[in-house]
């Protein structure tokens, strides 16, 4: 028999709020990402708005950071109740305004036109173009040069066949292979090769060298080159070791890339988001506010809230500025709780690697998530979304602020050591080794056991692999 029946179960569960997901989000973000996010709600919230503030302020006025600070702080959540109007101290700011809310540009400023602030540099498509346009080609024969130097990549190789662009521009391969020996006569010497052995046998060219061995290197032994294997060439070659000597040198001076010289990718430097000062005794954290956007709501919309029509239009307006106006409070208090967030995080983590900072890397103790979630009282998931993507300066250089959460080592006398601490010492291990006569990973191992450190042979090839140190074989010097 099947009956119904009503049951009352008293539960609790976690709702994540849109606020809190939104400081979740806010969190996670990078610098750059966060510059982005602000400036993309900026466009969408008419009630955001960045303060423009002079340079000198007032002798008695407080400094527009604690000013802006203070209107966030008394910004209530919005319930739907009253007009709105007890919410800010709407009169504080109506004096940044004009009348018309309209900044005008004076026509008699000095400041130079945007157009005579525009650059652009060269691409290597442009450089190659420009030499097309001087040379002496048919319209037939320009057409195809234009496709190949299309079908060129960042580092100046043709990435497409000879008989693929016949068949695009509908002509001979023999008339594409004419063409394109044109077009690596070009600068720089070595453009528009199909490989690494045709892109230096150009520059050979280009040089009029004549050493016949600089070409059967190129030609046959390549592959010994790159393994540094000389004794394998001397013997089939049946030359001297110095003989191999000066055309390695040669061929050492080729550029194997020609059109890098060209790119237009610029370098992305990183910016910090907490600097680390030492002043006397002591480390004091500072966060880097420098570019971030400074955030406050908009009074202009003072008589949208306190609006004395009571038409539906006019409730229809007042609703719509006080959803904007939640959304505005709540994206300023949850930069500021990010803020916050990563100020706690940094100057635990001083704390924890106090010796690595007054000592050096030597000194980087192991360190992961739970030791600072259990220090400024938050949830490991938390620590991780701080640490990633956020840079700290330090007198010692700018890490990431993963880079000290480090797994442990054992050392023979019970001690635990960073696994940062281990890398750099194979690093110095290589640096200063004898170059003709490199260490093994065995030997490297031997050293650190000496040093106290226990691991294992695969585990130093894995650290030597992630400093970008060659094998023993390929470090070796013989010249």
């Amino acid at each position: 028999m099947i009956e119904l029946r009503q049951h009352l179960k008293l539960t609790q569960q976690l709702i994540m709020t849109p606020q809190l997901q939104q400081s979740i989000k806010l969190l996670q973000l990078s610098r750059l990402e966060l510059i982005t996010a602000i400036n993309q709600e900026l466009e969408e919230n008419p009630l955001l708005e960045e303060p423009q503030f002079d340079d000198e302020t007032d002798g008695g006025a407080e400094a527009p950071e604690v000013e802006a600070l203070k209107i966030v702080e008394k910004t209530k959540e919005i319930t739907g109740e009253g007009d709105g109007k007890e919410d800010f101290d709407w009169d504080n700011y109506l004096e940044d305004y004009g009348s018309a809310g309209v900044t005008r540009h004076r026509e008699d400023s000095e400041a130079p036109a945007w157009e005579n602030m525009l650059s652009r540099t060269g691409t290597l498509t442009d450089h190659l173009l420009w030499q097309l346009r001087l040379s002496n080609f048919s319209d037939e024969e320009e057409s195809i040069a234009e496709q190949i130097i299309g079908n060129l990549d960042a580092k100046g190789y043709l990435r497409a066949t000879i008989e693929e662009i016949a068949n695009i521009e509908q002509v001979s391969a023999e008339m594409v292979e004419e063409a394109l020996a044109k077009v690596q006569e070009f600068d720089p010497p070595g453009i528009a090769a199909r490989d690494l052995q045709e892109c230096l046998m150009l520059q050979l060219q280009h040089m009029e060298l004549q050493n016949p061995l600089v070409q059967i290197i190129i030609k046959d032994h390549l592959k010994d080159l790159e393994t540094k294997n000389y004794q394998n060439i001397v013997r089939k070659q049946k030359v001297t070791i110095d003989e191999i000597r000066i055309a390695v040198q040669i061929i050492n001076s080729l550029d194997p890339k020609p059109g890098l010289f060209f790119n237009e990718e610029k370098p992305q430097y990183v910016v910090p988001d907490v600097y680390v000062f030492k002043m006397g005794n002591e480390y004091r954290v500072t966060l880097n506010e420098d570019g971030l956007p400074r955030l406050r709501i908009s009074n202009l919309y003072r008589e949208i809230l306190g609006g004395i029509s009571e038409s539906s239009r006019t409730d229809e307006c007042r609703d719509y500025v006080k959803e904007r106006l939640q959304s505005a409070t709540w994206l300023i208090k949850s930069i500021q709780q990010r803020q916050r967030t990563i100020f706690r995080v940094a100057e635990s983590i001083v704390k924890h690697q106090r010796e690595y900072f007054d000592k050096g890397i030597d000194f980087l103790k192991p360190m992961v998530l739970r030791d600072i979630a259990e220090d400024v009282g938050m949830h490991e998931s938390t620590i991780s979304r701080v640490t990633t993507n956020k840079y700290m300066h330090t007198p010692r250089g700018t890490y990431e602020l993963k880079y000290f959460f480090n797994s442990g080592i054992n050392r023979t006398d019970g001690d635990m050591i960073a696994s940062e601490s281990v890398k750099e010492m194979i690093k110095h291990i290589a640096d200063i080794e004898d170059k003709c006569k490199p260490l093994s990973d065995s030997q490297i191992l031997d050293m650190l056991k000496k040093s106290g450190i226990s691991i294992a042979r695969r585990t130093v090839a894995k650290y030597r692999e992630a400093l970008g140190i060659l094998p023993s074989s390929k470090r070796k010097k013989y010249f």
